[in-house]
């Protein structure tokens, strides 16, 4: 018996919403990255992106355990000597709460070509609404 390959070409790509109001950021992210990567699916395969088009909906009211609020910070460099930049998970929040999930996911992904595909098939929103009705997305609860 072969083992079956699958084809980028070949691959029936669903669209889902999934509402995370409430729900834990990195449980959450973690099951939203199986989704896009297409580690739910029998014809999973490693080198090819067999995943599905993810909508989250309430990024805003996404929840974090204990005090990471107040702990936990995002970190970036700018390029310049001396210019990291933080920021408490708390502000980033308010501020950018799609950012927030968006880099939970992605740094769950492959650092490669094919991560970087698979990130691009996330689309997150702050709040209820979202722009992408014309795909008819099933509604997906996580099982968290």
């Amino acid at each position: 018996m072969k083992t079956f390959m699958a084809k980028a070409d070949e691959v029936d790509r669903k669209w889902y919403v999934v509402d995370v109001e409430g729900k834990v950021l990195g449980r959450a992210a973690s099951e939203v990255a199986k989704i896009l990567s297409g580690k739910h699916k029998p014809i999973y395969t490693p080198h090819t992106d067999t995943g599905d088009f993810v909508i989250i909906i309430n990024a805003d009211k996404i929840a974090l355990t204990g005090n990471k609020l107040d702990q936990k910070t995002y970190r970036r460099h700018t390029g310049w000597i001396g210019h990291m930049k933080e920021i408490k998970y708390r502000r980033f929040l308010a501020t950018q709460p799609e950012r927030v999930f968006e880099l939970a996911v992605k740094r769950m992904l492959p650092g490669t070509r094919l991560g970087r595909a698979m990130i691009k098939k996330l689309k997150v929103y702050a709040g209820p609404e979202h722009k992408h009705q014309a795909q008819k997305p099933e509604v997906l609860e996580l099982n968290i």
